[in-house]
């Protein structure tokens, strides 16, 4: 391992609600464990993070007084926050983003934070342009990337006929998907005219535009992705392919188990748009293979570390968080050493996928485990010199899974139990009511005489609600 400046601290920037996101976990414990003194300032419940024993103080929470519908601060008071920790800290910090809205707002405000925090010199606006999906395109055209037909409606009639061009079902994306409030998911499949137009009538609410996208199918070995740190003239310092073995949601979501294997196409993609971008930092972008072509198109572009950047720990023990602290630092970043074959597993989605999805690839048995013998295997959540975090990420994990076992269950068993009280009401009204004289005189008269009891109306129809795919699951 390189030697690092242990004198200088880290602030882990989290502003992302999910308190499941082990990324933020992944970047505690990698420079904790270099010797690095590690912060965090979280604007949610910190989570199985706040457990680790390489965290060495949690700035949290942090209540913004004026957040948005997304529940995230405007620039004025996380620049007090961001300021509010430095004055904690008590020297400069290595500075590290964790989701769009902080990396993006970190870019614009680091002309207020010199002196306080290490930034790389990215570009103000260029972690805005790159994290919104429409303007991503056309950055991909411009540097000569592979990136899917992308189409931005200016109306909701003008969303259905677009999504029927494209083909059904085609991918709709919200461009500022860190903008979004609570219940509109990032990313979403159309598969009818009508669902397009119905979407793009909630664009007030989502806060950007809804742009459509001509969906690449699935299938075996398609989805990958791409970690790196980029230095001047978007030099990578530091990077890897991976590929993803299973994600959830499966096919749409975050890695829950992924795979480092080179992959030429994607590297050189990776590089050519970071050296035409002249991008600085830390970047995660997601590919897509298209069978019928054999290119793979850019679908995402991260301005921040991944949640699976450890995957791309190399021999050095160098992975781009890590990188990013050597840079910045002034301490060289070791010319890197492969560590393809590597196996990264995110505990819980690796079991939500293997359950309720299907194997993505052929590497993987029956029962979703990467098969041995392809290199080492890093988990997300256990570590044996740091066992408390997959502790605490176990217990509340499996309190969300119950809860979630009950909103389903419960209609379900609803009707059932109201029919039965209509039963036991309707026999015991017919208990209590006397049979007149002329009906025991006559019973066969008096039964073709009495006017046929109404039925007892038939309970509405409502179907069992459907399992949310994403109700743990985040963006990576």
């Amino acid at each position: 391992m390189p030697s690092f400046a242990t004198d200088v601290p880290a602030l882990l920037l989290r502003l992302d609600p999910n308190p499941y996101h082990h990324g933020t976990l992944g970047a505690a414990r990698s420079l904790g464990r270099a010797g690095v003194e590690v912060h965090a300032l979280l604007g949610t419940d910190p989570g199985p993070v706040g457990t680790t024993r390489y965290l060495h103080r949690l700035h949290t929470p942090v209540r913004w007084s004026a957040a948005g519908a997304a529940g995230t601060p405007p620039d004025g008071e996380l620049e007090r926050a961001l300021l509010g920790a430095a004055r904690a800290i008590g020297r400069p910090a290595v500075l590290v983003p964790l989701d769009d809205h902080g990396a993006i707002a970190v870019a614009r405000l680091a002309p207020r934070l010199a002196g306080h925090y290490l930034l790389p010199p990215v570009a103000p606006r260029l972690p805005a342009q790159l994290a919104d999906k429409a303007e991503l395109a056309a950055l991909c055209d411009r540097a000569g990337v592979p990136h899917p037909r992308t189409v931005l409606p200016g109306s909701a009639a003008e969303a259905a006929r677009e999504a029927a061009a494209l083909g059904l079902p085609a991918v709709a994306k919200w461009s500022r998907p860190w903008l979004l409030p609570p219940g509109l998911r990032s990313t979403a499949l159309v598969r009818t005219p009508g669902e397009a137009a119905r979407l793009f009538a909630r664009s007030a609410e989502a806060g950007s535009a809804l742009l459509l996208q001509r969906r690449l199918p699935d299938g075996p070995g398609a989805d990958w992705f791409f970690h790196g740190y980029a230095a001047e003239g978007g030099r990578l310092l530091a990077c890897g392919a991976g590929r993803k073995e299973r994600s959830w949601p499966p096919h749409t979501g975050l890695t829950a188990v992924g795979t480092w294997l080179p992959n030429p196409a994607v590297e050189a993609a990776a590089a050519r748009l970071a050296a035409r971008l002249d991008y600085r930092g830390i970047l995660d972008l997601d590919f897509r293979l298209d069978p019928h072509t054999g290119v793979h198109h850019l679908v995402d572009f991260n301005p921040r570390p991944g949640a699976q950047f450890r995957l791309f720990t190399d021999e050095n023990g160098v992975d781009v968080v890590r990188a990013q602290h050597l840079h910045l630092t002034g301490r060289p970043v070791p010319a890197a050493r492969a560590g393809t074959g590597r196996t990264y597993v995110v505990e819980n989605y690796a079991v939500l996928s293997t359950l309720l999805g299907r194997a993505q690839d052929a590497a993987l048995g029956r029962t979703g485990r990467a098969r041995r013998g392809r290199g080492p295997v890093e988990r997300a959540w256990f570590a044996a010199d740091d066992p408390l975090p997959f502790a605490a990420m176990a217990a509340g994990w499996l309190g969300r899974c119950l809860r979630e076992g009950l909103r389903l269950a419960g209609p379900r068993l609803g009707p059932r139990h109201r029919g039965k009280q209509r039963l036991r009401g309707l026999r015991a009204s017919r208990a209590v009511v006397p049979r007149p004289a002329a009906c025991a005189a006559h019973p066969v008269r008096a039964a073709r005489a009495a006017p046929a009891a109404p039925a007892a109306p038939a309970p509405p129809h409502r179907p069992p609600p459907e399992p949310d795919p994403g109700f743990l699951a985040a963006d990576s």
